[in-house]
């Protein structure tokens, strides 16, 4: 087989997915072909992580030892010399910043290329945390992996958004069936629809997927794989950098905020909202959904800073 065959055999998409990967320092073939499976079958991939694929339970001891050959290849398992701070663990690999709606949108409007690295500050983990976009107005919607995998899911379900390039090109050439283009306004609106519904917008960082930020995400806490995760004790979501702020003396204890806290962070006492602080993600839709406003978002230093890019990049220019 020649060349040229080989390479019609190959998608122009997974060409593109390719040549981006090698110009990334470390990523190996094995990542790629990690990333590739993983954008090429994510709702086997994702159904399997959260269990809810029929194959799940059969194919557990599977998954378990290649959970353990990721670690070791780390420097992880048995015998490592690791200092344990240092250890990297699965969500180091793969995780969500939790970002209100405003700077949500931000990422969904920028117009130009960008590359912003060093950003420990703003995604505490020990991998996958730089912001690179490409073609940043290529915008797919996907249809959401973690509720498409529920036997009652949330709807609508094509409110994933795929941001920039290659994988945009990728999700859309691989998924017809179950994606589409958009426009950089119609991701405002799945972002103001899915905002309005209660969900919290998740930006997605993957070790596979080049290592940096490639989609949005809209997650309720009943359907949501990184949320499930969360819950057991996997830290896979990163705070806002913000936290809610109560003002009792115009609570009127309605509990219409506690009923869209999608992190259980709100309560009712004694007739007056609760906030339990630490169970504060700083998503932000409690705030819209009070109808007095008695709730607002401050900003939270020790739960890092926020994920809101057009600052990040002004402070970028201004130390160049």
């Amino acid at each position: 087989m020649t060349q040229e065959q080989k390479r019609r055999l190959i998608s122009p998409s997974t060409r593109e997915f390719r040549r981006e990967a090698r110009q990334v320092q470390s990523f190996s073939p094995l990542d790629w072909l990690h990333g590739y499976v993983y954008a090429r079958w994510p709702y086997l991939y994702i159904g399997l992580g959260t269990g809810e694929h029929p194959l799940a339970r059969s194919l557990r001891p599977v998954l378990k030892f290649l959970e353990l050959m990721f670690t070791r290849r780390r420097g992880e398992g048995p015998g490592s010399s690791e200092n344990t701070a240092d250890r990297v663990t699965f969500a180091d690999t793969y995780h969500g910043k939790v970002v209100p709606l405003n700077p949500a949108t931000e990422l969904v409007t920028i117009q130009e290329d960008i590359t912003l690295t060093g950003l420990e500050q703003v995604i505490p983990y020990a991998r996958a945390r730089d912001v690179v976009l490409h073609n940043p107005d290529h915008i797919v919607a996907l249809d959401c992996p973690c509720r498409s995998v529920r036997e009652n899911p949330c709807l609508p379900l094509d409110v994933c958004l795929i941001v920039g390039e290659p994988f945009a090109g990728f999700v859309a050439e691989h998924h017809p069936e179950r994606s589409h283009w958009i426009t950089s306004d119609e991701a405002v609106e799945i972002l103001q629809a899915e905002h309005e519904r209660g969900h919290v917008h998740h930006a997605f960082f993957k070790d596979a997927m080049l290592g940096r930020f490639y989609a949005i995400c809209n997650c309720c806490s009943c359907c949501c794989g990184a949320m499930q995760a969360q819950r057991n004790g996997v830290p896979m979501l990163a705070s806002s950098g913000y936290v809610c702020q109560t003002d009792l003396p115009i609570c009127v204890g309605c509990i219409a905020c506690a009923e869209y806290c999608q992190f259980g962070a709100l309560s009712i006492e004694d007739g007056q909202i609760a906030l339990h602080a630490m169970a504060c993600m700083g998503c932000g839709v409690c705030v819209s959904q009070c109808p007095v406003g008695a709730l607002s978002l401050v900003r939270e230093p020790a739960r890092g800073e926020p994920l809101e890019i057009r600052e990040l990049l002004e402070r970028a220019t201004a130390s160049a």
